[in-house]
């Protein structure tokens, strides 16, 4: 999985003032908590920060908080409701010999017969929820539709990836070949 490196500076916490100052300055505040790990409060340039919030995949964040390193995942993110600004971060420590869990972007391979044929293939989900050690983890997971026929779907329960575990329901479809108008049209004159 790709890691993305992050510089912080540890903050004062405690008045609304402080969070304040700290946005006045375009950073954006912070906390990291964990296993193992004592709560730091920090903050991050709100530039930088974009890489990690602005892209549709999943990174494991190396933060550097003033000469301590810290491995972590993004936990949650508070945005500003008109203006879509990162409001706080919250940061979950782990580790390299832990498995983690963590939301990974899927990715549809293959031309499916259902299409060829006139179906429409709906794609339901862009992230599936994984559970596995840091170097098992993936940038995305793979899909192949090759197969997949009209009327026919694939959900999480169909999948398996070495070294990790898929920890979404079985049930959460992932996508899904329909009949469009145009197909059942066919379908009908080719049975009569």
């Amino acid at each position: 999985m790709k890691q993305l490196e992050l510089k912080g500076t540890v903050r004062t916490t405690g008045k609304k003032a402080d969070v304040k100052s700290v946005r006045k300055e375009e950073r954006v505040p912070c906390v990291i908590y964990g296993q193992g790990v004592e709560n730091v409060s920090f903050s991050v340039d709100a530039k930088e920060l974009k890489q990690l919030t602005h892209t549709p995949y999943s990174h494991i964040v190396k933060l550097s908080i003033d000469g301590k390193e810290y491995l972590a995942v993004l936990h949650a993110i508070q945005y500003h409701p008109v203006t879509d600004n990162a409001l706080h971060v919250d940061f979950l420590a782990v580790s390299e010999n832990k498995p983690v869990t963590i939301d990974v972007p899927v990715k549809i391979v293959g031309n499916s017969e259902g299409v060829k044929a006139g179906g429409k293939l709906e794609v339901s989900v862009r992230k599936l929820r994984i559970n596995g050690l840091i170097a098992n983890l993936p940038d995305e997971l793979s899909v192949d539709i090759t197969n997949l026929q009209i009327g026919k779907q694939i959900s999480a329960g169909d999948l398996s990836y070495d070294g990790i575990k898929i920890v979404s329901a079985k049930t959460t479809l992932i996508c899904a070949v329909k009949m469009t108008r145009g197909a059942a049209a066919a379908a009908t004159e080719a049975a009569e």
